[in-house]
C-alpha cells in the first residue's frame, strides 16, 4: 500500500472515531438533561416513604405500596394491626371501615391461633366507637373485656412494633345467661316465638316430623293456645292425638300417633338436658342489646354458654333465634355510618351442622337482609368450609388465622380456602400454615365496596384483660343491672297447658255428668219397673182375695166332708164320736 492510500485510510478512521465520540457526547448530554429534569420534578412531588424490604420478605416494594394505599381510608375504622413483610411495618396499617362492618365478616383459624383475642380487639374498638356488641362467651375468656388489661414488657414490645399506642382500658359490659343457667341476666324465649323450624333443627327431626310439628304450631296459633314452654307443646301434641283432639285436626291433615310419639320422645330428652329452662316468660326483648352508655360507648353484651359441647344445637339455634328476632323487630335503615349492632357468632359450625335445607335457607335470608336493618354479623369458626357457600358469599371482611393440614381432609380444606382469596403476592398455602399466634391473612371491603388487597397482618393486642373477669366482679355487675328487675324472675302464665287442661277437665266433668245422668235415668227406669211390678202384684192379690170373698160360705156338710177327706180329720172325728158315746154311757 502506498503512502497516499495509508493517509486516506487513517483519515477515514479518524472521522469515524470523531462521529462516535460526538454521538456519545450527545447521548450523555441528553441523559444529563433528563436527569436534571427528573430531579426538578421530584422536588415538586411529595416524598415517597422508603420501604425496607428484608431478604425473606414475600412482597416487593410495589405490592407493599399497593397494600398501603388499599387500606388508606378516610372514615372511621377499626385498626386491625400492621402489615408483615418479613418484619412488621408499622407505617402500613391494616384496617376495616366501621361503615362496612354491617356487610358481615369471618374470623377463622385453628384452635389456639388467637381468634378470641381478635374478636375482643374488634369488640373493644366497636364499643369505643359507640357501636353495641353482642357475643357468646364460649370459654369465659371474653369477660376480661370488662377489666382493664395488664401491661408487660413483652406486650409493649409487640404493640410498639406494630405502631399501637396501647393503654389499659375496661369497656362497659352486660352479662347474660340462657334461661338462668349461669351468671347473668336470664335470656328466655317462648316456644311460639322460637318457631317450629328452629325447634325442628334442635330436635333433629326429619322432613315429615318437621312438617307435623309445624301443623301443631299452626293449630295452637289459630286456636289461641300460647306455647310458652315445652310443657305447653307436649300438652297440645297429646291433646291432638287424643279422642277429643283428633276431630279438631282432621280437616288440617291429622297427626299420626307414630310421628307424635317421636316428637314427644325428643322433647322429653331435650327437656332432660336442661333445655326446659330456656323457654318461658318473661321473654327477652332483643332490643336490650342495642343499648349505649350515657357517654356514648356501646355496651358489650356477653352471653355465658356453659356446657356448649353437650348442647351444641340448642346453643347455635338459640343464637339464630336472637338474630331472627332482631330482624323482625328492627326497621329498615339502609347504609349508615356505623351499625346499630355487631353480632359475633362464635362456634359457627354448630349452627350449620346437620341443618335442613329450609333452615339453611332461613339463615341465608337473614344474613343477606339483616344488613339493611343496621346489624353486622361476624361468624367465628375454624375453617371457612364450616360456613355454607351462600352464607360465605355475604361476608365482606375476612380474618384468617393459621390453618393446619395434618390430614388429607385438612389439606383439601386448605386448598379450598386459598381459592376463595383474591390474587396476592403470597403463596397462601405456605403462609396460612406458617402464621404465628396473633397473625392473620386479612382482606376487607373498603369504603367503595371493593375488596382490599390481601395482607399478612400482625394483629393488635386487646386493651382489656386477656384473662377471664373475676367472679365477684361479674356477680356485682349482674346484681347492679337494671334488667334484673325485668327478666330476673321466671313467671308461669295461663298458657296452652292450663287452657287445654281446663278444657279437658271440663270435658271430663261433662262426661262424668252425662254418665251420672245416664245412671240416674237407668235407676229411674229400674225403679219405675219395680214399682210397676209391685203394683201388678198388688192387683193380682186383690183380685184373688176378692174372688175368695165372693164364694158361698161352707155348710156343715162341706166341713165334715172336708174333714173326712183327710186322715187328720178322720182322727178328729173319731175322737169326737168316742167322746160323745162315752158321755152317753155315763148317763
Amino acid at each position: 500500500m502506498t503512502d497516499p492510500q495509508q493517509a486516506v485510510e487513517a483519515a477515514k478512521k479518524a472521522l469515524a472515531d470523531a462521529e462516535a465520540a460526538l454521538a456519545a457526547a450527545t447521548e450523555a448530554a441528553k441523559a444529563e438533561t433528563a436527569q436534571a429534569e427528573a430531579a426538578e420534578a421530584q422536588k415538586s412531588q411529595p416524598a415517597k416513604p422508603v420501604v425496607a424490604v428484608v431478604a425473606d420478605a414475600p412482597l416487593d416494594a410495589e405490592r407493599v405500596a399497593s397494600i398501603r394505599s388499599g387500606y388508606a381510608m378516610e372514615g372511621a375504622v377499626l385498626e386491625m394491626g400492621a402489615l408483615v413483610n418479613g418484619d412488621a411495618l408499622p407505617d402500613v396499617p391494616v384496617r376495616i371501615p366501621i361503615a362496612m362492618t354491617n356487610r358481615h365478616g369471618l374470623v377463622a383459624g385453628a384452635t389456639g391461633t388467637g381468634k378470641t383475642k381478635t374478636l375482643q380487639v374488634l369488640a373493644e374498638q366497636l364499643s369505643a366507637a359507640g357501636v353495641p356488641v353482642f357475643a357468646a362467651d364460649i370459654k369465659g375468656d371474653l369477660s376480661g373485656i370488662a377489666v382493664a388489661g395488664s401491661s408487660s414488657e413483652k406486650l409493649l414490645a409487640r404493640t410498639e412494633g406494630i405502631g399501637q399506642n396501647w393503654q389499659p382500658t375496661a369497656h362497659p359490659t352486660e352479662f347474660y345467661c340462657l334461661g338462668g343457667i349461669g351468671h347473668g341476666v336470664p335470656v328466655r324465649a317462648t316456644v311460639s316465638s322460637f318457631g317450629a323450624l328452629m325447634l325442628a333443627k334442635v330436635l333433629g327431626l326429619n322432613q315429615t316430623q318437621e312438617s307435623s310439628l309445624g301443623l301443631v304450631f299452626h293449630y295452637a296459633d289459630i286456636n289461641g293456645l300460647p306455647l310458652v314452654d315445652l310443657t305447653d307443646l307436649r300438652t297440645v301434641i297429646q291433646f291432638l292425638t287424643s279422642p277429643e283432639g283428633k276431630a279438631d285436626l282432621a280437616e288440617l291433615g291429622g297427626l299420626s300417633k307414630a310421628t307424635a310419639g317421636v316428637i314427644l320422645r325428643e322433647l322429653i330428652t331435650f327437656a332432660a338436658e336442661g333445655a326446659d329452662v330456656f323457654f318461658g316468660q318473661p321473654e327477652f326483648d332483643t332490643a336490650e342489646f342495642l343499648r349505649t352508655m350515657p357517654d356514648g360507648r356501646g355496651i358489650v353484651s356477653l352471653l355465658e354458654v356453659p356446657g356448649v359441647a353437650d348442647k351444641p344445637a340448642l346453643f347455635s339455634t338459640f343464637l339464630m333465634w336472637l338474630l331472627a328476632d332482631l330482624f323482625n323487630d328492627l326497621p329498615e335503615v339502609g347504609d349508615i355510618d356505623k351499625p346499630k349492632l355487631v353480632f359475633f357468632f362464635d362456634e359457627a359450625h354448630l349452627l350449620f351442622k346437620d341443618a335442613s335445607k329450609d333452615f339453611l335457607a332461613a339463615i341465608t335470608q337473614t344474613v343477606r337482609l339483616i344488613r339493611s336493618k343496621g346489624v353486622g354479623i361476624f361468624f367465628v369458626t375454624q375453617t371457612p368450609k364450616d360456613v355454607p357457600a351462600d352464607v360465605l358469599a355475604q361476608l365482606g371482611s375476612r380474618v384468617q388465622h393459621q390453618l393446619r393440614a395434618h390430614t388429607p381432609d385438612d389439606q383439601k380444606a386448605l386448598r379450598a380456602t386459598v381459592r376463595t382469596y383474591p390474587n396476592s403476592g403470597y403463596d397462601l398455602e405456605e403462609v396460612l400454615m406458617g402464621l404465628g399466634i396473633g397473625e392473620a391473612i386479612v382482606t376487607v371491603m373498603n369504603e367503595e365496596g371493593a375488596p382490599s388487597p390481601v395482607a399478612w397482618t400482625r394483629l393488635r393486642a386487646p386493651q382489656g384483660s386477656m384473662d377471664p373477669a373475676p367472679a365477684d366482679l361479674v356477680s356485682a355487675t349482674v346484681a347492679a343491672s337494671p334488667l334484673m328487675a325485668r327478666y330476673g324472675q321466671a313467671i308461669d302464665p295461663q298458657s296452652a297447658h292450663e287452657m287445654l287442661a281446663s278444657r279437658m277437665n271440663a270435658a271430663a266433668e261433662a262426661e262424668a255428668a252425662r254418665e251420672a245422668a245416664t245412671q240416674k235415668d237407668k235407676a229411674q227406669e229400674e225403679y219405675e219397673k219395680a214399682l210397676r211390678d209391685l203394683q201388678k202384684g198388688d192387683r193380682t192379690t186383690t183380685r184373688t182375695t176378692t174372688r175368695r170373698s165372693t164364694k158361698a160360705a161352707p155348710t156343715m156338710g162341706d166341713t165334715i166332708g172336708d174333714l173326712l177327706g183327710s186322715r187328720s180329720g178322720q182322727t178328729v172325728i173319731r175322737e169326737v164320736v168316742r167322746g160323745i158315746f162315752g158321755t152317753l154311757g155315763r148317763r
